[in-house]
């Protein structure tokens, strides 16, 4: 199984943390380093020193990082043109020798959307424009010679298609939990489909939604990398609590709904997921960036 590392930027981190995590991720032997796409703290926390750009973020790690996986969990596609998008991720894959993937979506956080003066359309055009961008991005990426496209939302004319990753193809990721549009769009565009904080049926009736989609589509759904992201938190009972507290979460709350408590209790929680959902790929959401013994723990534990 692949276990990734995924933080939360916005709560309250500089480069120079998300860098010493990225590092710490790579040392443990985690597969990955991803990180959220967002532009404002959520809760009762500051944010400060405020946020750090996902894709710069990515772009930097890129050139100091040599074997981790990168990507988001998940950009917004109401942040970012899909042109300039398709360019920005198709050079930072360059930048690590292809070891990036994009987590695209179609936003949800209305409050950084204002805070940076950022348009927020209603839902249905946000999945109108997750969908053109999709195709727009992957079409640039495999096109190969002049790419055009012409949407409700977006037009490409005479656009070269470059540059153009060194993966043959970036690995997308789709998730979410709408019940129809977000299997079709997986169905169609997926090579990764990931639920992320949701208990053990949700996630299973969820994954029943994609695989009826790609049979749909005439798609094999076991091209379909399953995962899931779940917040992490492990030690013994002390340890626990003192980790749970400076995340602002309670140890039993977390042993409930998320992977925590001791080593054996996360191992037993995670091969029950394992066998009940079909997930191959998880992403271990890490709090508390200041931790990074606790990357090693984690590590321990799962037998990376």
């Amino acid at each position: 199984m692949d276990l990734r590392i995924f933080t939360e930027p916005q709560q309250g981190a500089s480069y120079a943390d998300l860098l010493r995590v990225a590092r710490a991720t790579e040392a443990a032997g985690f597969d990955a380093f991803f990180r959220s796409d967002h532009y404002l703290a959520m809760g009762s926390v500051d944010g400060l020193p405020g946020p750090t750009d996902a894709w710069l973020t990515l772009a930097g790690l890129a050139r100091e990082t040599s074997r981790i996986r990168l990507g988001t969990l998940v950009s917004s596609a109401t942040f970012r043109l899909p042109g300039p998008l398709a360019i920005s991720v198709a050079q930072v894959d360059q930048m690590s020798g292809g070891r990036v993937e994009l987590g695209l979506g179609a936003g949800w956080f209305e409050a950084e959307h204002a805070a940076y003066g950022i348009p927020f359309p209603r839902l249905g055009e946000r999945f109108d424009r997750l969908e053109e961008q999709l195709e727009i991005i992957t079409g640039l990426w495999a096109a190969p010679g002049t790419y055009e496209y012409s949407g409700d939302h977006y037009t490409v004319t005479g656009s070269p298609a470059l540059p153009k990753p060194v993966q043959p193809r970036v690995p997308v990721i789709v998730g979410g939990h709408g019940p129809t549009r977000t299997p079709r769009l997986a169905a169609r565009f997926a090579t990764e489909f990931n639920v992320a904080f949701s208990d053990l049926d949700a996630v299973s009736a969820q994954f029943e939604r994609v695989d009826e989609a790609c049979a749909a589509r005439g798609r094999d759904p076991r091209e379909i990398v399953r995962s899931v992201a779940q917040v992490v938190c492990v030690g013994d009972d002390a340890t626990l609590a003192r980790r749970a507290a400076a995340i602002g979460r309670e140890p039993a709350e977390l042993v409930a709904n998320g992977l925590a408590g001791s080593p054996e209790q996360v191992r037993d929680k995670l091969g029950t997921w394992a066998e009940r959902t079909g997930i191959t790929r998880v992403y271990l959401q890490v709090l508390d960036l200041s931790d990074l013994q606790h990357l090693d723990d984690i590590a321990a534990a799962l037998g990376v």
